[in-house]
């Protein structure tokens, strides 16, 4: 009777996941088979296809600025499996999921939840887009989370400001720097010195080796900055801006953007602006981006398309700063 119950189960089914075991390196990732998720209430089940790589991604593995701890648990994170641009087919409805079916193909940014280094993954129905006809799921996967960066951060950048990209030459980078020339931006971009030639081609206006020159010591002013990479103190960098300048950074340690924050309200009474950039993410902003991709207003560069086996080096590659353009793994 026992064993006739045991054949009358479903098999148990399972996938491949890159699984967190705590804050570090790499070393700290395994390639594991694990039971396939199940979705609830307002979620659905995406059979992946893609993920972009972040530098969200870095932080959240090494636990560090600490505010990634904040968002993913301060001893261990909460979700062990890191990667947020998913792009897919859903696979299964959870309860109370409408206007949506299986085997339509979905894209979206779900950093709160990520789970896209796997090959299947839970994510809230209501942060799903379908994926335009006209977009590769690579080019996709490129998309959610530095579309939206370089989006927002190009704000301003109108014909004839003086705009700086600090670290351009990573996923967000290229794509603001596409922008902000086409709006009439003359545009200097930073980063390390073998990332320079690639950035000229791209069109920079100006180019500055981070590793021998800081562009906050140079003399030189500019209307706007969108600092990618920030290290340097409200008082820094407000020696590079113009008057009614604005500059603002996106990641950065703790003790940097605390600094930003409150000098803020200093250089603010004085004419220029200094602030963290707030980055949106819903599906209406996935949306707008997508469809900027598909006009080609907006313009993703791949630098490198990883299988899942090797997930790890894709990871390794974008905390390093070593990618030109963006990292995507492919399931």
């Amino acid at each position: 009777m026992r064993l006739a119950k045991a054949m009358s189960m479903p098999p148990q089914r399972d996938m491949r996941a890159w699984v967190q075991s705590g804050y570090g390196g790499v070393e700290r990732l395994e390639l594991l088979t694990v039971p396939r998720p199940s979705p609830g209430k307002g979620e659905v089940r995406v059979r992946v296809s893609t993920c972009g790589v972040n530098l969200s991604d870095w932080e959240f593995l090494t636990g560090s600025p600490f505010y990634a701890r904040l968002a993913g648990g301060f001893v261990r994170p909460w979700r062990s499996v890191l990667g947020s641009d998913i792009v897919g087919e859903i696979d299964a409805l959870g309860e109370g999921v409408e206007g949506w079916k299986t085997g339509e193909r979905v894209m979206g940014d779900f950093v709160m939840t990520r789970g896209g280094f796997a090959e299947y993954a839970i994510v809230k129905a209501a942060y799903c887009n379908r994926v335009p006809l006209e977009l590769s799921d690579e080019v996709a996967a490129a998309l959610p989370q530095s579309g939206g960066i370089a989006l927002a951060g190009v704000a301003g950048a109108e014909n004839g400001v003086r705009f700086l990209i600090n670290g351009a030459g990573g996923g967000a980078g290229p794509i603001a720097l596409h922008l902000a020339k086409a709006r009439g931006a003359i545009v200097t971009c930073v980063d390390r010195g073998d990332k320079l030639d690639y950035l000229t081609h791209l069109g920079a206006d100006q180019v500055i080796d981070y590793e021998t020159t800081d562009f906050a010591g140079t003399g030189q002013k500019w209307d706007l900055i969108l600092d990618l990479v920030a290290t340097r103190s409200a008082q820094t960098v407000a020696r590079a801006l113009a008057e009614s300048g604005r500059y603002q950074a996106v990641g950065g340690s703790v003790s940097t953007l605390l600094s930003l924050m409150g000098g803020s309200f200093f250089y603010r009474a004085g004419g220029r602006q200094i602030g963290v950039l707030a980055v949106p993410s819903s599906a209406d902003v996935t949306a707008d981006i997508a469809r900027r991709a598909v006009s080609g207003e907006l313009k993703p560069l791949l630098d490198d398309v990883f299988p899942l086996e090797r997930c790890d080096e894709a990871i390794a590659k974008v905390g390093a700063g070593a990618a030109r353009g963006k990292v995507v793994v492919k399931v």
